[in-house]
């Protein structure tokens, strides 16, 4: 099965014109042609069985036969914010991973230590977009502007709040705090991790102090961790 995406198709839409991206996509790349059927998504939840009517490779047309609700059936929401990496692969690769894992929202944050102080929006948006088709998921990730760490943690109303970090501090498993939260929010720093101000601010916040473990993680694996294990205790827990 390839799944495709279409930002404002709806459950009563009849006739879907796909962008020239994703048009050359369909009919250059994957040698779609008139009379193929193929799968959409809005990323909101919902598939849909459509007709291409017209495989032009500028603008793609497609009928709508069917759709149906897919629920999310994890049963929880998960966002993290994550300071972007000096090396934007590994951003990249923690945008692309945590999307197949299952997670509901991102922001990246710029914080005390952050040696990146910019990033690309619409290369992230994509990214993000290519795994969730790839990984047949019908939600897409929210992805937030880079903003300031102040800035998120004065802002956020979230169930848990979780700051994972290297500093000595009394912490807490994973599995003894989201057991019952299903509104969750992680907190993943710099390489240089987060500031001694930064810590304690949060801890004014309300956040609590996360242990990952005794290996110290790079800021995207940390992210990646947070990610799988929050999946495998919702689960099985």
């Amino acid at each position: 099965m390839q799944l495709f995406y279409h930002p404002d198709i709806q459950p009563l839409s009849l006739l879907v014109t796909f962008s020239r991206e994703e048009s050359r996509h369909l009919v250059k790349v994957l040698r779609k042609k008139r009379g193929d059927q193929i799968y959409i998504t809005d990323g909101r939840g919902n598939l849909y069985l459509a007709e291409i009517i017209n495989d032009s490779d500028k603008k793609c047309e497609v009928q709508v036969l069917n759709s149906e609700k897919r629920p999310d059936q994890k049963g929880y929401r998960l966002h993290v914010a994550i300071a972007p990496t000096k090396n934007n692969d590994r951003l990249e690769w923690f945008l692309e991973k945590s999307t197949e894992i299952g997670i509901d929202e991102i922001t990246p944050i710029l914080c005390d230590h952050s040696e990146r102080k910019k990033i690309n929006h619409l290369r992230c948006e994509k990214v993000v977009l290519a795994a969730m088709k790839q990984s047949l998921k019908y939600f897409l990730p929210k992805l937030n502007p880079l903003q300031s760490f102040d800035t998120l943690i004065s802002q956020v109303q979230t169930e848990s709040k979780l700051i994972a970090h290297c500093a000595e501090a009394d912490k807490h498993d994973l599995s003894a705090i989201i057991k019952e939260k299903n509104d969750i929010l992680v907190l993943i720093g710099p390489e240089g991790d987060f500031s001694p101000r930064e810590i304690e601010k949060a801890a004014k916040a309300g956040f609590e102090n996360l242990d990952l473990g005794q290996t110290r993680l790079r800021t995207e694996t940390a992210g990646v961790v947070v990610c799988s294990n929050i999946s495998f205790m919702k689960e099985f827990l």
